[in-house]
């Protein structure tokens, strides 16, 4: 099943490709949408049919008959949701702006774009191979590169395309050095047989820099936060919707799989260091968050505030805490697309600026907007029965147990999400209606179903959250380590 859920998007990129440039354009979003729904189906089958007391990789699937390339791809427990979260989130995407005038006018790109997107993302959480794994997780860049800078709007989308191109590409060639020491030493890059080599801590600790400086860029971390508010700013919709909701999630992958568990060792030392940085990014990027004016960036900020609270969730080495973290990630992939969509989708489509001084008082004109706005600043901000405050909750008693200054700093968080959402809302929703704006309509049915579609599950998952904790905690549990009372081992090849 897995190679139909990497073939089925790549098969319907093609059928789009061979469609004539006069064929009817619902005729191509009927084609890209229903390919997007099989694979979400298909990923369905998968999850029913996941046996979570296992915590080797299910449905695995190998292609061995070139010599010097092998492609290993399987499933467990912690891909098996951001699998499922990509499959979700893609014809979301597909439905977000395809009405847009400059979509229109570039509509087989856009629908290309967003399934070639969707197959690169699986493959980079499938695959069972750590070089396999660098090329796919570097591969969306130049399709999101182009995304911006063909679809994108504003002055400075060229700038802010190339500020998303060359930080990520440059944050990862350490990660790439890190794989080639891997390799040079082990023979391999397949994580099985990485995991089964004891390596030392002091090559623990260089490799951990290499991969955790690319995993700074990518989440981001402070200091390397600058190019995802300029990235989301000047993105179409359906980009930003695709970086929130699961780009941003390949570091995640990246962490469980690399950082906690094949270097451990150094995981553990370096963990005060990471917590350190995770707490000026949560405080930074709220207090940028609070100053913005534009609304996309601050929806950006906050991005990156809630990813800064999931690496607390990360290093607490605790299942708690990881398990918060992988909940936070999945409620951000919810969440963070719906305000994107609120934001730069509807608003922006409708009144051709995001800017907060000149959106004033919606609720005058758009009042089923409002509530619906309303629902997911309350769930940005982690209101009990949300995926959002479960996941932080747990992230939180997870750093708590480990070190509980870090976990009161952390909590700041909470306060400082609260603050900039109540503002956001409250700027935009009550108070006179902006002069600076006509009558304007309240959302459309596709836009309800829209934002409908991720507000079911946020509130579903966090009032039954035991749907994803238990095919989660066998695997977890695996990644919880002890760290030796001596560390002189080495490379064993």
């Amino acid at each position: 099943m897995i190679k139909l859920l990497l073939i089925i998007p790549i098969l319907g990129s093609i059928v789009l490709l061979l469609q004539s440039d006069y064929q009817s354009p619902k005729k191509l979003n009927e084609i890209a949408l229903t390919t997007a729904l099989i694979n979400f189906y298909i990923s369905i089958l998968i999850w029913y049919n996941f046996d979570s007391n296992i915590t080797q990789f299910q449905f695995v699937s190998e292609f061995n008959q070139l010599n010097f390339f092998h492609l290993n791809f399987g499933i467990d427990g912690i891909s098996l949701y951001f699998v499922l979260l990509t499959t979700f989130i893609t014809p979301v995407a597909l439905l977000s702006n395809y009405t847009t005038f400059k979509i229109k006018l570039n509509l087989k790109l856009y629908l290309i774009s967003i399934l070639l997107l969707e197959s690169l993302q699986i493959c980079a959480f499938v695959s069972l191979d750590l070089l396999l794994f660098y090329i796919f997780f570097e591969s969306v860049l130049p399709i999101l590169f182009i995304v911006i800078i063909i679809l994108g709007h504003g002055t400075n989308k060229f700038r802010s395309a190339f500020y998303f191109f060359l930080y990520t590409l440059a944050g990862s060639l350490p990660m790439l050095i890190s794989i080639l020491v891997i390799y040079s030493y082990v023979g391999s890059t397949d994580y099985q047989l990485i995991s089964l080599n004891e390596i030392s801590l002091d090559y623990q600790k260089l490799l951990f820099l290499g991969f955790f400086i690319a995993f700074c860029v990518k989440t981001p971390l402070y200091p390397f936060i600058i190019w995802l508010p300029k990235a989301h700013s000047d993105s179409p919709l359906f980009g930003s919707i695709i970086l929130a909701g699961t780009i941003l999630k390949l570091a995640t992958y990246l962490c469980l799989r690399v950082l906690i568990n094949i270097l451990p060792d150094a995981s553990n030392y370096f963990s005060p260091l990471v917590q350190c940085i995770a707490i000026i990014s949560i405080i930074y990027a709220s207090f940028a968050t609070i100053v913005q004016q534009d609304t996309k960036k601050l929806v950006a900020y906050s991005s990156i505030s809630h990813m800064a609270l999931l690496v607390l969730g990360l290093f607490s080495n605790t299942i708690q805490g990881i398990e918060g973290a992988i909940l936070l990630a999945i409620a951000h992939g919810l969440v963070s697309p719906a305000l994107f969509i609120c934001v730069g989708g509807i608003l922006y489509d409708r009144t051709h600026t995001r800017l907060i001084l000149h959106l004033r008082g919606l609720a005058t004109y758009m009042p089923v907007f409002t509530i619906l706005f309303f629902i997911f600043t309350l769930a940005n901000a982690g209101v009990p029965l949300s995926l959002n405050y479960l996941g932080e909750t747990l992230s939180l008693i997870g750093i708590y147990q480990l070190n509980p200054l870090t976990g009161i700093l952390g909590a700041s968080s909470i306060v400082l999400s609260a603050c900039y959402s109540i503002f956001l809302y409250n700027r935009l929703s009550y108070s006179t209606f902006s002069p600076h704006l006509s009558p304007i309509k309240d959302i459309n049915r596709r836009e309800f179903y829209l934002l409908l579609s991720l507000l079911i599950p946020t509130f579903l998952l966090g009032i039954f959250p035991n749907i994803i904790l238990d095919s989660l905690h066998t695997s977890v549990s695996s990644l919880i380590y002890e760290v030796p009372a001596s560390s002189s081992h080495s490379f064993l090849i």
